[in-house]
């Protein structure tokens, strides 16, 4: 079954339109509360166990409510954990390559009984949602951290984190009475799973790629999200707003690179601009295959992965996660991935290229990493035009100034 054959089970409120890709596992989960529920949960919150949440849960939890994370409809349980982590399987046997766990001090996870109700609460004690425990249960944070990341090591930005996790794990459905906050920059680009697919068939879009960035659109991104669109309707631009690596260029600037980029250089009516406030992991080829799962559910038909997607350091090979993804069964991933290359300019060739495309020697090719371009602009040097748009360069210029 291709994706060209898939047709959501969502209530679109543009019904006259098709829908051409389902949700992975076949509905959008929506696990937010009726006002009637939210006044009734709000006035039994204060009485029940408080877990706060950390960053990386906070985003999970809005990811969950809003169908991002379909099918999963809260936290996982012990069986989907255990699969998740040895065979990227839920427990039911559908396609899921990280775990969504939420962890709890073991004083208050033991405390817990199977059908309790309990709050989630972020940092600042707001109430987000009633959680109603299924199970509590221990878990071996190396063999998630080696299955997972490929690496028990600290220096891992992804292992160091999972390690400062609690030592419980709680799983349970939970129901969202109040959501993340986004920072004001990013709210008006906040769109939900649900809004993303009526978008794209306002649009009368049938084939739509998603791109993940965490980084701002260089000239290489540009060159492979054109080329992808050489092929589909629209290009959905998504990048990840939520926790990333300290050195990370922040997401406010990152906007304004996307918005100045899009004004000047792609067709108004071929690309979707919005955001996605998912934690980064890190977790290279696994990450790839989650973030592709994600746009399926934002209503994508295609994605592209590039080279070192997700990665981080030298934990990865350079196409990892492609060599991952060809390996799965296409009726399982339910999306169609878009193979891609390191690219580069050509001064010879006079233009973007790449390995497939260009025939000519190293002495011509201009590659710059994020990582380069960062020390670059820590330099108060500006980056070349074969690397970024100027209009680009002068945001992050800026940026790095003050």
């Amino acid at each position: 079954m291709t994706t060209s054959t898939l047709t959501s089970q969502i209530t679109s409120p543009h019904a006259d339109i098709e829908e051409t890709i389902a949700p992975h596992g076949g509905t959008l989960v929506d696990r937010f509360a009726t006002p009637n529920q939210t006044m009734e949960l709000r006035e039994r919150a204060p009485e029940l166990t408080h877990i706060t949440l950390n960053a990386r849960e906070t985003a999970d939890l809005d990811l969950i409510a809003v169908g991002a994370m379909s099918p999963l409809t809260g936290f996982m349980n012990q069986a989907d954990y255990e699969r998740t982590v040895h065979e990227m399987r839920l427990a039911d046997g559908t396609l899921w390559s990280l775990p969504i766990t939420l962890s709890a001090p073991k004083e208050t996870a033991q405390g817990l009984k199977q059908g309790q109700d309990v709050v989630l609460v972020d940092h600042t004690g707001r109430h987000l949602a009633i959680l109603t425990v299924d199970e509590v249960y221990e878990y071996d944070k190396q063999v998630e951290a080696q299955n997972v990341f490929g690496t028990t090591e600290e220096a891992h930005p992804g292992v160091a984190s999972m390690y400062s996790q609690h030592d419980m794990l709680i799983g349970g459905s939970v129901t969202v009475i109040e959501r993340e906050n986004l920072e004001p920059e990013l709210r008006p680009y906040r769109e939900d799973p649900a809004q993303t697919r009526a978008a794209f068939a306002e649009r009368h879009w049938r084939t739509i790629v998603g791109f993940q960035t965490r980084n701002p659109v260089h000239r290489a991104h540009e060159y492979i999200q054109k080329s992808a669109l050489e092929i589909v309707d629209g290009l959905l631009l998504h990048p990840l707003v939520g926790e990333t690596k300290p050195d990370d260029i922040p997401a406010d600037v990152r906007m304004k690179c996307y918005e100045a980029l899009l004004e000047g250089y792609y067709p108004e009516d071929r690309v979707h601009l919005s955001v996605l406030p998912a934690a980064m992991r890190y977790a290279g080829p696994r990450e790839a295959v989650f973030h592709a799962l994600v746009r399926k559910n934002y209503g994508c038909t295609h994605f592209i992965v590039g080279r070192d997607h997700a990665g981080v350091g030298n934990y990865y090979g350079t196409y990892d996660a492609q060599d991952l993804l060809r390996s799965l069964p296409p009726e399982d991933l339910g999306i169609t991935p878009l193979y891609f290359e390191h690219s580069f300019y050509c001064k010879r060739c006079e233009g973007m290229a790449s390995m497939k495309t260009c025939p000519c020697g190293p002495e011509h090719r201009v590659f710059l990493s994020g990582t380069q371009v960062r020390d670059m602009l820590a330099r108060g040097e500006v980056p070349p035009m074969e690397f970024t748009r100027p209009e680009v360069a002068k945001i992050l210029i800026e940026a790095a100034r003050n």
